[in-house]
This record gives C-alpha cells, structure tokens and sequence, in this order.
C-alpha cells in the first residue's frame, strides 16, 4: 500500500477496465511507484482534500498530478475539477483530464475550469499504454511544478 502522504499520481476512475490499463501502462514504464487509486467523484474529494477516511493524510502533500475522469459516480468529475482549482492548497495541482468524452462543451468546460490537459481516451490498447506512458513520464520528470 502507498503511503497516502507520498502520493505521486492520484487516479480517478471508476471503470476497473481502464483503471487496470492504466496502471499496466505506468507499471511497464516504471512510473507506478506511488499511485494510488480512487473510483469515484466523492472519494477524490475525500482524499484531495483529507476528509472522510482520509482525514490522516495532509492536504499540503499534494499528488504531483491527478488523472482524472469526467464521467463519474457520485460527483461528476467537472464538479471535482472545480473545486480543485478554486481552492488555494490544491489549484496548483496539475489535473489532466482522462476520459473518453469528447463532447465539445466538456473540453470547453474543463479549460475554463483550468485543466492542465485534456486526453480522450484511446479505443485501442497500444495507443492507450503509449498515451499514458507519456503523461507519466512528462508529468513526473519533465514538468517543474512550483514550489
């Protein structure tokens, strides 16, 4: 298990399928060390902002990025980026949207509310491993966050 405290990628995303591919995709590139996974809206908000079962873990110790994805139970993911970005301990979080939506007003909509990227999701599975591969490796090596 992850130390909650040292996260580097929060993933949220509630369909196992994806969920699974995604962590592979990460795994085979060795960037998967300290995931850790929640399945809907409301769990993300609980661990972003350490309430609920999370209420151990420190808000301060922010993922380096969250992978998120829009369609969600409990909160929509549009919700969840919101109140990422509108809080002033996370809104310099890096999120980068993961879903398969490529409904025109959820790219709009999740630019305005200040997303770092937004991805759709590849139908087949070795564009979808290569797509994540990049984002871990960008996102964890590449990127200099503030401080």
């Amino acid at each position: 298990m992850t130390d909650i405290n040292q996260v580097e990628i929060l993933l949220v995303e509630d369909n196992p399928n994806d969920e699974e591919l995604t962590l592979r995709a990460l795994k085979k590139n060795n960037i998967a060390n300290n995931v850790h996974v929640v399945r809907d809206g409301a769990e993300a908000l609980d661990f972003i902002f350490a309430s609920g079962p999370y209420t151990s873990r420190r808000v301060e110790s922010r993922p380096k990025v969250i992978l998120l994805d829009l369609k969600l139970p409990k909160v929509d993911g549009l919700e969840v980026l919101k109140r990422i970005k509108s809080d002033d301990r996370t809104s310099m979080t890096p999120v980068v949207v993961l879903t398969s939506s490529k409904e025109e007003r959820d790219i709009v909509e999740s630019y305005k509310l200040g997303v770092s990227s937004y991805i759709v999701k590849p139908v087949d599975f070795d564009k979808f491993i290569q797509a994540v591969s990049q984002l871990g490796l960008y996102w964890l090596l590449l990127n200099q966050p503030p401080g």
